[in-house]
């Protein structure tokens, strides 16, 4: 239905000649065909209705293709802006930054979503600490310092504990940002979103006065396996400075309770006293206040002056626009303004002086400001009326948590009122209307009670979608901070997407229908153990015995180990893995990774201006050989003559005088001919290499 095609459509000549034909059947008082016969004209017209409909019945319409796609339980996916976590370096005394604030890089521009406090905090230093000592780390604070550190030691047990320390820590209740960059040596798989992490736990716990006080920890580093942050939630007790250090300093401590790593935590850097920002541009913002007296607005928008403020003076009612007062005593519905510092505006209003002033009610007044750029156009048009009416928007790829439309209508005294409405909001009466963010239009489906509104952006955001997935380490700029502060970002951005069209949609459909879910094939085993959470799969090699209807699938892990064995963790979790995914009937058997040696033996004659290659050869073999580090999989036939001429392709060999290899144990490989059979479960790497070079003398 997704894909079909009408292969018995008629045309118009073939439904007209076709109604011809039946006429003697149903009459035979019928003989005139011309076309000047009104019975004909009158055929002529139900034929070319029936043909229209024929095709609109044909065409799949994009809302009929959205419906199709949800039944078979698929949606677009919302567009998100890219999220970006940042430190900011050089603060020597607390800066506020408002609500919008602007980052600049290149030609993107990230924002806070609110008020943001850069305090004078930062990290001061890290310490493991295993079997009652100290172990210092702080060189992970240091960004120019790259040196990993293995920050619970070579063996990790529970007990062992990390301590981050800092010259200060945020306040009661409030949230600690740690960006924890791990050196990953082979990629994971990323771990389910409520499963348990298999391999470690942790407490996190602050000091204070009361001594270590365990505290509310979210860990996307899921104990440090995986770059990412760790938010801290600060205890309600005061923090205290810990004494056992060499220097004093606050302390958070994060103490294992489980440790059955199978890779061991490298961590390369360590940042901390992180804030938000997301990739957009604001270019109109609706604030709301709920309580009638004065109101605060502290926003880098409003600076550049284009603000309409809207109060309501009755509960449930629409709003009215309220001007700036520009004498004191000024009647009417105005409001007085006061500028407290950059971006902080206070807004009072007064019913004695003034007349008017909004009413104790929800919501009771909106503050709209907007740029330049969107001031100068941001009418969309007038409601028509008329089903599925569709205004164009002055920009595209608009932030749809951030949109909104000011509607307005007039009252029975033929007052202008006001009203805001976001999209798809369903009261009677109400407009209701869908945002076509990418393409920046609006669809009016119902106008219900506002027919002839005129209406006007409210606020509004626009963003780069995946452009903002920006990647760490890049430095931006802001204006209106104290010179010297420094910005930039430990993560990538995350996150960032434009809304899915409906044909990406429908790829995505054909893309799962050709997802393994159910494994039959030796590629769906090999794909969905690749693909099990949480874990790191190097190598996987499955092989379909159809006699005994059985599955042997040889794994090795991607560990820390030169030689790593398969864990019976690794094991229990791929088997209960692939439990819901085999045939009913299939046994599986997961098997263990061996490792063989391989000897070779040879003689090579090089040039005589090379002297000194032997490495050079040697290397070159180990790398034909070694299937541990390269992309050569378990059971692949290790070839004589592919060995052979990638020696003497170098530049410095005249040619191969001799050259043999040899497994070392020949349960694990056969040497057949010259080649080397390895068994499923077998991998090779270089053991000796024994090479006489002599220089060839013409």
């Amino acid at each position: 239905m997704l894909n079909s095609k009408n292969l018995k459509k008629k045309t118009f000549d073939e439904r007209y000649n076709e109604a011809l034909t039946q006429i003697p059947l149903y009459t035979d008082e019928w003989t005139n065909f011309n076309a000047s016969d009104p019975g004909i004209t009158i055929l002529e017209s139900l034929t070319a209705f029936e043909t229209l409909q024929a095709d609109m019945i044909d065409q799949v319409t994009a809302p009929i293709l959205q419906n199709l796609l949800r039944l078979v339980g698929f949606q677009a996916r919302k567009g998100r802006c890219a999220r970006l976590l940042l430190s900011a370096e050089n603060v020597r005394e607390p800066v506020y930054l408002p609500a919008n604030q602007q980052f600049q890089i290149g030609g993107l521009c990230f924002e806070t979503n609110r008020v943001t406090l850069l305090n004078t905090g930062h990290l001061t230093g890290i310490y493991g600490r295993r079997d009652g000592i100290y172990y210092d780390y702080s060189y992970l604070c240091e960004k120019e310092i790259k040196v990993p550190g293995f920050v619970f030691g070579e063996y990790p047990k529970v007990g062992d504990s990390v301590y981050f320390c800092a010259n200060a820590l945020p306040e009661p209740g409030e949230e600690l940002i740690l960006y924890i960059s791990v050196a990953d040596r082979y990629n994971r798989n990323d771990f389910p979103e409520k499963g348990r992490n298999t391999f470690a736990q942790m407490k996190w716990e602050c000091y204070t006065d009361q001594g270590f006080v365990e505290v509310p920890v979210r860990d996307y580093s899921n104990c440090f396996l995986m770059s990412g942050e760790v938010r801290i939630r600060m205890p309600q007790e005061a923090a205290a400075l810990y004494e056992d250090l060499a220097t004093p300093a606050y302390v958070i401590r994060a103490t294992l309770t489980r440790a059955d790593y199978d890779v061991r935590p490298k961590l390369i850097e360590v940042q901390g006293f992180l804030f938000e920002v997301w990739q957009k541009k604001t270019l109109s913002t609706c604030t709301t206040f709920h309580k009638p007296g004065n109101v605060r607005l502290f926003s880098d928008l409003a600076e550049e002056g284009y603000v309409h403020v809207y109060a309501r003076e009755e509960k449930g009612g629409s709003y009215r626009r309220y001007e700036y007062a520009q004498s004191p005593d000024a009647q009417g519905r105005y409001y007085d303004l006061l500028q407290e510092g950059y971006g902080m505006h206070i807004y009072s209003f007064d019913k004695k002086r003034h007349g008017y002033a909004p009413e104790k009610v929800k919501n009771a007044i909106r503050i709209v400001a907007y740029t330049e750029e969107m001031m100068r156009s941001y009418t969309i048009g007038t409601v028509l009326g008329y089903d599925d009416q569709t205004l164009k928007l002055p920009v595209k790829h608009v932030v749809a948590d951030s949109f909104s439309i000011i509607a307005k209508r007039v009252d029975e005294n033929g007052e202008p009122v006001y009203d805001f409405v976001r999209p798809e909001r369903e009261e009677d009466g109400n407009l209701y209307y869908h945002l076509y963010e990418n393409d920046g239009t609006i669809c009016i489906e119902d106008a219900g009670d506002f027919i002839g509104a005129q209406l006007f952006v409210a606020g509004c955001a626009i963003t780069n979608g995946p452009e903002g997935n920006i990647r760490s380490g890049s430095v931006l700029t802001t204006r209106h901070v104290p010179a010297g502060i420094r910005f930039s970002n430990p993560g990538a951005g995350t996150g960032g997407c434009f809304r899915e069209r409906i044909p990406e949609v429908r790829k995505r459909f054909v893309d799962d229908l050709y997802t393994p879910y159910t494994a039959v094939t030796a590629a769906d085993y090999e794909t969905i153990v690749k693909q099990t959470p949480q874990l790191c799969i190097h190598k996987v090699k499955a092989d379909m015995d159809e006699v005994h209807n059985r599955v042997r699938i040889a794994v090795k892990p991607g560990t820390d180990e030169e030689h790593p064995r398969l864990s019976d963790t690794y094991r229990e979790i791929i088997e209960q893995e692939l439990e819901n995914r085999r045939l009913l009937t299939t046994r599986i058997e997961i098997i263990p990774p061996v490792y063989e040696p391989v000897n070779v033996r040879g003689t090579v004659y090089v040039k005589p201006v090379y002297k000194n290659c032997r490495e050079q050869i040697e290397q070159v073999i180990r790398e034909q050989i070694d299937y541990i580090h390269s992309d050569k999989n378990f059971g692949d036939v290790l070839r004589f003559n592919e060995v052979f001429h990638a020696i003497e392709d170098l530049e410095c060999v005249e040619f191969v005088y001799a050259l043999s290899m040899q497994p070392q144990h020949s349960n694990q490989a056969k040497l057949k001919e010259t080649d080397i059979y390895p068994a499923l479960n077998c991998l090779l790497y270089p053991g000796t290499i024994s090479l006489e070079i002599d220089v060839h003398v013409k």
